[in-house]
């Protein structure tokens, strides 16, 4: 098990939180919720340890722009692939704009 945390610049916070995926074999779950304007934090748990330096450029190109919604986004991971993080990610905030609905 592994712990990561990361912090990018954000617009202003979240409409909303929420919970996207399922903690399973090769997926992930993102639990997001609103922060104050300017800061998204995320923090990572993983189950494979030693990518830490994947973790900090997929992140960084989901939110080194600047332009998303503040939050708080805890990730637990069980193995999901890149592409799975950022859609997970994705749909997290998509679903935050819809009021927390699946």
């Amino acid at each position: 098990m592994e712990r990561l945390e990361y912090q990018f610049a954000a617009g202003q916070p979240a409409p909303g939180r929420t919970v996207s995926g399922v903690v399973s074999s090769g997926d992930l779950e993102v639990l997001l919720e609103p922060a104050p304007a300017g800061r998204t934090t995320v923090a990572v748990q993983t189950s494979v340890d030693g990518y830490g330096g994947t973790w900090k450029a997929l992140l960084e190109r989901v939110f080194g722009a600047g332009d998303l919604p503040a939050a708080r986004i805890e990730i637990n991971d069980n193995g999901a692939t890149p592409g799975v993080v950022r859609m997970r990610i994705e749909q997290a905030y998509e679903q935050a704009n819809d009021g927390g609905r699946p």
